[in-house]
């Protein structure tokens, strides 16, 4: 083997070596894989992943709501229409039905143009390439942060604000963005925080500078739809839903309902979740 061959063998090495560690390019996404995708990073280059398998939950399937199901459902009706809408932030009680109701609307509109992005909390920062990315598209999108809340300096927090309402540039026409949390201003509110207010000469309450950081993020949402808990018969006749869903008859739902409510007593409570995993486990037994 000469120099020359020797040479050339080692650059083809060090040439693997380096591909094997170097970004790849992000794969052609599929449009017509799906009607939900997620947001996935690797190796520092972000892509669309198309959810194979989507959740099959109903506008009809979500009890006791009918308020917050009614503001969701139109405005998201407006948007896949082109009409103008807003961005909604969901707030309140955990297991009540918020990110249910919104994947119940990728289903109910997904045959008009809908589709759904989730994208998680870290990945915040990369919205303005998902929005550039699916700028140019017919199809209509909601791309959905589940769960969200924020610390002190938290840099996602910044690049949700600007995605917004925030930046130099339009926010998309086929865009918006849908995401639910337990806390209403979406960050921790401390007793510290009322000292910052402050009263004018006419008596009228301002909110310090603290205080008004806290809330600039949740106030760019155009529209907020609160959830709040269920009362015993409401957590009944969600359980007995479910159990009517899940094959059990009439006479069998009401004979459930002492298990239902020690059920929730020993999980603490009653929300619409309770409710789907106690017929779950109730009709998984009594059908097995």
């Amino acid at each position: 083997m000469t120099q020359l061959d020797q040479f050339l063998q080692r650059a083809e090495h060090l040439l693997a070596r380096l591909e094997a560690v170097l970004p790849q390019s992000p794969a052609a996404i599929d449009w017509q894989a799906g009607t939900a995708f997620r947001w996935r990073k690797r190796n520092g280059i972000g892509s669309l992943q198309a959810v194979r398998q989507v959740a099959t939950i109903a506008l009809s399937d979500l009890q006791n709501i009918a308020p917050q199901k009614e503001q969701i459902e139109q405005n998201t009706l407006q948007f896949v229409r082109g009409r103008p809408a807003n961005n909604v932030l969901l707030t309140g009680a955990r297991g009540t039905g918020k990110s249910s109701l919104i994947k119940a609307c990728l289903n109910q509109f997904a045959a008009q143009g809908l589709r759904l992005i989730e994208v998680d909390k870290e990945d915040l920062a990369d919205l303005a390439d998902i929005v550039d990315l699916i700028a140019g598209r017919p199809e209509r999108f909601i791309i959905f942060c589940d769960d969200l809340s924020f610390e002190e300096g938290e840099h996602g927090y910044k690049a949700l604000k600007v995605a917004l309402d925030g930046s130099i540039a339009a926010q998309s026409d086929n865009v918006l963005i849908y995401a639910t949390s337990n806390r209403r201003h979406l960050m921790p509110e401390r007793m510290a925080d009322n000292a910052t207010y402050r009263n004018d000469e006419s008596g009228d309450l301002h909110p310090g500078e603290t205080v008004e950081e806290k809330i600039s993020l949740s106030e760019r949402f155009g529209l907020w739809v609160s959830f709040y808990p269920f009362k015993q018969d409401d957590y009944l006749a969600i359980a007995g839903h479910w159990l009517l869903h899940f094959g059990s008859t009439p006479e069998q739902v009401l004979a459930a309902r002492g298990d239902a409510l020690r059920w929730a007593l020993q999980r603490g409570s009653r929300s619409g979740r309770v409710a789907w995993q106690f017929a779950r486990d109730y009709a998984g037994k009594l059908h097995g």
